[in-house]
């Protein structure tokens, strides 16, 4: 049936069995920082500011070797970038962050958490993408 959404047996199982294991795996990860750092009511909320800024760097990195170093793979990207460091990461948890901060009257604070891990993350990705090519000798184009 074309168009109509139905898919056969091969519609991508595989695929969203590895995604929902990696996704797994950085849930629990993004859980046990978060349990490490745990930041008191008002405090900078450090937790998610390091998952989101190290999973920007690490998208970086693992983004070079899957198009530039390993052979094509078709678990690897869907079950590190999309599972593992998708689950990792975390938007949400940065925006609830932002308006507690808000609530707790640190609007200051808040608007330096929204900015700061806003650059951060941007300047890690860019940062993982340039060390990766510079180790593993792929310059930028």
């Amino acid at each position: 049936m074309r168009g109509s959404g139905v898919r056969g047996p091969d519609a991508g199982w595989d695929i969203l069995l590895v995604v929902a294991a990696g996704g797994a795996l950085g849930s629990l990860a993004r859980w046990a920082l978060g349990q490490a750092l745990i930041a008191p009511p008002g405090g900078f909320p450090w937790a998610t500011f390091l998952a989101n800024v190290s999973g920007a760097f690490a998208i970086g990195v693992l983004m070079v070797f899957v198009l530039d170093v390993w052979p094509p793979s078709r678990y690897v990207r869907p079950f590190l970038g999309v599972g593992v460091l998708g689950g990792f990461t975390t938007v949400s948890t940065y925006m609830l962050d932002t308006r507690a901060l808000i609530a707790a009257d640190r609007a200051p604070l808040a608007a330096s958490y929204l900015l700061g891990t806003l650059a951060a993350g941007l300047a890690a990705v860019w940062a993982g993408i340039l060390l990766t090519r510079l180790a593993t000798r792929r310059t930028p184009a």
